[in-house]
């Protein structure tokens, strides 16, 4: 066959497929056809097709925008109190849709910590301080003390686990939300008499999958967790924990309005050790891969390698490519065509939150000088992170919202006044720096705002933003849409009137 007839049927089966496509009234696709210059090279697609999962809207498929908001704190290895307010940090207006935390040192790292076992009681107190803060439990509505052992344990008692309190905190099982719900390639063909495979939603679980983090492997009542609030009723419950994950110091936990949970599928967890001897768990990340209706999303949450030294971000650096490149999620469908990746770069939506720890590329004495002229500009110049992003030497093809707050490390506790301004020692000095850093990759994704909170609980300061994501949906999928127009804030709004901000 002539390489001018090979050509030819292929012409004439996408214009059947467009054809097919407009009959069953199909959007028109956003790509366009190029023909190569090339003789001997076949008919190509245009990148915007090819790139973009989005163009392939099935029948009966729209998009969607839901308000993310995402937060992440290096809290110092403090454990928390019960006292400790998160409502200034979170902002809590009760209009997100998706709420993700992320911790960096939620526990000292020594090497009890690294190298014994975790401690799991800090991250169950900052479960408990968020359940509070996100669900509102009133006094009649939680759970008083019934004794004064707490999450301590005691001698008969042991620590409880994180898994036995996520369980408490959830309003569907995480079996449940890991399940696979790939249609079926026969039924799939039959509905839409073209191509275009996706994951649709579905009640059933596949109960053939199996974890170590499966619901029924613990009973939760042998645990005494009496200082966490727990709604008595699902009906005062308005957010529902989807994941949480610790690793060392690093802990990531994921809220969602208890009505879109069950558009959650396909949850997989993955971590990273990036720490001692390049594996173990005092650096690294916790990478969350989910896909809410129709749309990929994965969360990573990190710490990476320290120091202020020159040469120091070159190892941050291979901390983000290593990580990019070993994080790899399970494959839990069954469905050979399934679309659910198993690299992180390979979803949709992905954010990526922590402390980065790329520092100011100056001296302490001119770090301070600029800050107190008020020459941010000139400062943000001289951010590692900025300078690495520009060369293309790491998070390439990633995006930051500008920064309009002043360095988020290093304070002392309980103050306002950055460590070193004090001393005249210089062992115990470091340059302020924005080390606490949100970045997003991928299409669909705009920035509200992108502040930090003032809470002195921590040598570091909170950093927090709110998204506006798109996200495909089976037409019908949701009982009520949140128009776009009532969930825009603007960040004028927000941006606090303390002269540590800048315009």
């Amino acid at each position: 066959m002539t390489l001018r007839k090979q050509n030819s049927r292929k012409k004439s089966f996408i214009r059947k497929m467009f054809a097919m496509g407009e009959r069953n009234g199909k959007k028109e696709f956003k790509g366009s056809f190029v023909e190569s210059t090339d003789p001997n090279s076949d008919l190509q697609l245009d990148s915007t097709f090819l790139g973009s999962t989005d163009s392939l809207m099935a029948p009966g498929q729209e998009v969607q925008s839901f308000r993310v908001f995402v937060a992440t704190w290096n809290v110092g290895g403090k454990s928390p109190q019960t006292n400790l307010n998160l409502n200034d940090f979170l902002k809590n207006d009760n209009c997100a849709d998706i709420y993700i935390f992320g911790f960096q040192e939620i526990v000292p790292l020594n090497a009890g910590n690294v190298l014994v076992i975790e401690d799991n009681e800090p991250a169950a107190r900052w479960l408990s301080l968020i359940n509070q803060s996100l669900n509102n439990p009133t006094n009649g509505g939680s759970r008083g003390p019934k004794s004064n052992t707490g999450l301590g344990g005691s001698k008969f008692f042991p620590k409880p686990s994180l898994k036995s309190i996520s369980k408490t905190f959830r309003t569907v099982s995480r079996r449940k939300l890991k399940s696979c719900n790939c249609t079926p390639l026969e039924l799939e063909r039959k509905r839409n008499k073209d191509f275009w495979f996706r994951c649709q939603p579905s009640n059933v679980s596949q109960s053939g999958i199996s974890s170590e983090e499966d619901d029924d492997e613990e009973d939760p009542s042998i645990f005494d967790i009496s200082d966490i609030s727990i709604p008595e009723s699902s009906n005062e419950t308005k957010y529902g924990l989807i994941a949480s994950k610790q690793m060392v110091g690093i802990f990531v936990t994921i809220w969602m309005r208890q009505e879109l949970v069950p558009h959650v599928s396909h949850l997989r967890i993955s971590s990273t050790g990036r720490g001692i001897m390049g594996c173990l768990g005092n650096k690294g990340c916790i990478s969350v891969s989910m896909l809410f209706h129709q749309t990929s999303f994965c969360f990573i949450c990190s710490h990476l390698a320290s120091g202020e030294k020159e040469g120091d971000e070159l190892r941050r650096n291979l901390d983000v490519i290593e990580i990019l490149k070993n994080t790899q999620f399970p494959k839990i469908c069954r469905p050979p065509y399934s679309r659910m990746p198993e690299k992180i770069l390979g979803h949709e939506r992905i954010i990526w939150l922590g402390d980065l720890n790329y520092r100011i590329a100056l001296s302490f004495s001119e770090t301070r000088r600029l800050m107190e002229e008020n020459r941010w500009d000139a400062l943000l110049s001289k951010d590692q992170l900025k300078i690495e992003r520009d060369a293309g030497r790491v998070f390439s093809g990633w995006k930051e919202g500008m920064i309009y707050f002043a360095p988020t490390y290093k304070y002392y506790y309980n103050s306002d006044t950055y460590a070193g301004d004090l001393k005249k020692s210089k062992k115990k000095r470091r340059t302020p720096a924005w080390c606490d850093r949100i970045l997003w990759h991928g299409d669909g994704i705009r920035q509200l705002f992108y502040i930090r909170g003032e809470s002195r609980f921590s040598d570091h300061r909170p950093v927090c933003s709110t998204f506006l994501v798109d996200v495909m949906v089976i037409e019908g999928g949701l009982k009520k849409k949140m128009p776009i127009s009532d969930m825009k804030v603007g960040a004028e709004e927000l941006l606090p009137t303390n002269s540590r901000y800048y315009p």
